[in-house]
């Protein structure tokens, strides 16, 4: 199958609340492949989410202390706070139905959290929830013209502090402020063909990598299954093809990137499905070594097969958060508002 004919296929486009509940016996699944297997805990949040209720378990992150920041679209309940065994902790928000990007930010022994609205908003929040910054919009900076749409889905820091937001759901920029908000310059924008390189459809997520000499911006191109990688002040080094996954943010944890998928194929039916996610794992080389919830990755030939989804562990994974252990929780979009699943790292 030809990426242009797939292309074409794919086009389709508040007082700390501390609940415990009893927990049913789960019988034991295990998924992944290789040195990446794990058992999956469906039952982990303790949480009572009738009273403390959550919508798209959009993204996750764990700070330094140990704890579990859960990015919610739930209004009343935009941030979750879990200890590692599902214990809920605190919950706080801001009022926003838009939450989608969430980021930890370290600035010496203070960590905060950076979290995107697609309703066009990034903000900077202590772990406890007050804004100590807000971004300015590129309509408001001049960055885009009048009639271009923002609406942007993730940020990521680098080292010196400088904030990019990327601009997903919206014009498909990368937009680079300084840590106090400047806009300093933007880059990427749109396009559906994949001999476009730098350029993206659906640019969903972005992300540090830490895992070469110099730290990298690595960019999801959901629709178009690739994963692109830009220097920080914004030149295109290379994308990678993953047919089949697609792919919502990059996760880096020591020399491997995790992600979870979105869509994707269903068996010879090389289109966008929903309902049709997995969670992608790759080496340092950037090969597909691991498929939670998914059929194994093959090459051949050097090039990877289509990727498929395999039994019903993830509906439409949107996050995959990797813990100090190395344990993954799965966050999910429009999955019937599932709280994250826990997977547990086998040792092998």
């Amino acid at each position: 199958m030809k990426r242009r004919q797939f292309l074409v296929g794919t086009a389709l486009s508040a007082a700390p609340t501390i609940l415990t509940a009893a927990k049913t016996a789960e019988p034991t699944v295990i998924v992944g492949h290789g040195d990446h297997q794990y058992r999956v805990e469906k039952n982990w949040s303790k949480g009572n989410h009738a009273a403390v209720p959550l919508n798209n378990c959009h993204e996750m992150v764990q700070a330094s202390d140990g704890r579990l920041f859960l990015l919610t679209d739930h209004a009343k309940n935009n941030i979750l706070i879990y200890k590692t065994d599902g214990t809920l902790l605190d919950h706080w928000t801001l009022n926003s139905r838009s939450a989608h990007g969430l980021t930890l930010g370290r600035e010496g022994n203070k960590e905060f959290l950076y979290i995107t609205l697609t309703s066009g908003k990034v903000v900077k929040t202590t772990l406890e929830g007050k804004v100590v910054l807000e971004l300015a919009s590129p309509l408001v900076n001049k960055a885009y013209s009048t009639k271009s749409p923002y609406a942007p889905t993730e940020t990521a820091i680098a080292p010196n502090g400088d904030i990019y937001v990327i601009d997903g759901y919206g014009s498909q920029y990368i937009l680079r402020y300084s840590k106090t908000g400047e806009f300093i310059s933007k880059f990427g924008g749109k396009s559906s063909l994949p001999e476009k390189a730098g350029k993206f459809l659906q640019a969903h997520g972005i992300a540090l990598d830490t895992r070469e000499n110099e730290p990298l911006l690595v960019c999801t191109a959901r629709i178009r299954n690739e994963l692109s990688w830009f220097t920080l002040d914004g030149k295109h080094r290379r994308t990678e093809y993953y047919p089949g996954a697609y792919l919502s943010r990059a996760v880096i944890k020591g020399e491997n990137l995790y992600s979870a998928v979105c869509f994707g194929f269903r068996k010879n039916d090389y289109r966008m499905w929903t309902g049709c996610g997995f969670i992608t794992i790759l080496d340092k080389d950037n090969k597909v070594i691991s498929c939670p919830g998914g059929e194994k990755p093959q090459y051949k030939n050097g090039i990877l097969m289509p990727l498929m989804k395999k039994g019903d562990l993830v509906n439409n994974g949107h996050d995959v958060c990797v813990d100090s252990e190395e344990n993954l929780y799965l966050c999910q979009w429009n999955s019937g508002k599932v709280p994250p699943y826990k997977l547990h790292r086998l040792s092998l």
